[in-house]
């Protein structure tokens, strides 16, 4: 991350939409400009994280509304939030994160008995998360994923054989 930049203005993450019951969290990086506007996670109609985990979960993601996604994650005990809660970033790319604020993820997982898994959408979610958990990481699977970003240009097919990856763990963790 480079240094900040005083022109721009500090932009404000998501809020972390998680139960206590939840058993697999998917941490991205820092919401994209289409996401903060839409105010809605993954809201650039590009990026692939509802297809992928429609497809990896058999779940009618894709062409339901966000509230009614948001409801499925929550049934299927999925939750989804940030690894950077607060930053300056001009466009939606990592590489022009500037002055980034970490997310509280001990406070977040200390309300989440039931998590099992942790699945980082991408590459700087996954080296930022994992600096962040430090040794409380161990008590979870964790898991590096290919970024579902329209940037990141890794077919469709990989990025979907990695996130497959998560079937076996999430469907043992469920019957726990």
């Amino acid at each position: 991350m480079a240094e900040a930049c005083v022109d721009l203005p500090r932009l404000q993450g998501l809020a972390p939409h998680v139960a206590p019951d939840t058993r697999l969290l998917v941490l991205g990086s820092f919401p994209g400009v289409a996401s903060l506007k839409a105010q809605q996670y993954y809201g650039h109609p590009r990026n692939q994280l509802w297809r992928l985990l429609s497809d990896v979960f058999a779940l009618p993601l894709v062409d339901a509304d966000y509230a009614a996604r948001l409801q499925l994650l929550r049934q299927h005990r999925i939750g989804l939030w940030d690894v950077i809660t607060e930053t300056q970033r001009q466009g939606s790319l990592d590489s022009q994160i500037r002055e980034p604020r970490a997310s509280d993820l001990h406070a977040l997982l200390a309300g989440m008995p039931a998590l099992r898994m942790i699945a980082f959408n991408g590459g700087t979610a996954a080296r930022l998360g994992l600096i962040q958990l430090g040794e409380a990481a161990q008590r979870y699977k964790i898991f590096q994923l290919p970024s579902s970003s329209p940037a990141y240009t890794l077919a469709y097919a990989g990025k979907l054989a990695a996130w497959q990856q998560m079937v076996p763990d999430f469907f043992s963790a469920s019957n726990q």
